[in-house]
């Protein structure tokens, strides 16, 4: 099983690069980047399980998160992008919230939560504002198997509204992630913790993690029999 999950982490992020030298700082930075990923994710109903966090750098990411789906899915709803976005974003707020600063880290991840939010208010119809309609035409060639560019077919209006729909979607996510931070600040510290002396932690032992920094149940009440002075 090791050797299977070790195959699909480099399909997915690629080999190990257990070489490169990351100084202490930026280790406690890519920490808390990768767990608040994880702990957003958890938070939220529409999210996939997550499978493993992990600061050892793979192929060009210093650090993943690796959620998995529990059953084969064919379509995507508006809640579950919305919640995949949030997971996405919760990466550079972990930074803004700990360092009070942000970092190049999350050059990859701005760029994927664009990208879906794009699809959603000019492919899919998910924008309140412009409706169920498809904005601009690709043009490709199939036998390349990708796209060459697409070809507006909107004005400059509805270009600033599209901009502006995509930038909500984005501000949501974000906003989200920051509520979820914000509240689980101390769980996020105590993962981050034990991240940085093992490098890698798996479903399990997150939710072991959080579990204990679950607030205990408040004592009971002792008895009022005793009387008022």
């Amino acid at each position: 099983m090791d050797e299977l999950e070790e195959a699909i982490a480099r399909v997915i992020a690629g080999p190990e690069r257990k070489s490169r030298r990351i100084s202490d700082k930026e280790k406690e930075i890519i920490a808390y980047h990768e767990v608040g990923h994880a702990l957003v994710m958890k938070a939220l109903p529409h999210t996939d399980p997550v499978h493993k966090v992990s600061i050892i750098s793979r192929g060009m990411a210093l650090g993943w998160t690796l959620s998995l789906p529990e059953e084969d899915k064919y379509l995507v709803s508006r809640d579950e992008l919305m919640d995949q976005i949030a997971g996405i974003m919760g990466g550079r707020v972990a930074e803004e919230i700990v360092f009070n600063d942000i970092t190049s880290g999350a050059e990859n991840d701005i760029q994927r939560a664009t990208q879906l939010a794009r699809r959603m208010v000019t492919q899919w119809g998910m924008s309140d504002k412009l409706g169920t309609v498809t904005m601009g035409h690709k043009e490709e060639l199939v036998f390349l198997g990708r796209d060459l560019g697409e070809q507006r077919n909107y004005s400059e209006e509805i270009a600033a509204v599209i901009d502006e729909e995509i930038r909500s979607i984005i501000n949501h996510g974000y906003q989200t992630a920051r509520t979820i931070l914000t509240q689980q600040r101390g769980k996020m510290d105590a993962v981050v913790e034990r991240l940085k002396i093992v490098e890698t932690i798996d479903g399990k032992e997150l939710d072991e993690i959080l579990a204990s920094e679950e607030p205990s149940a408040p004592a009971a009440a002792a008895g009022s029999s005793g009387a008022a002075s």
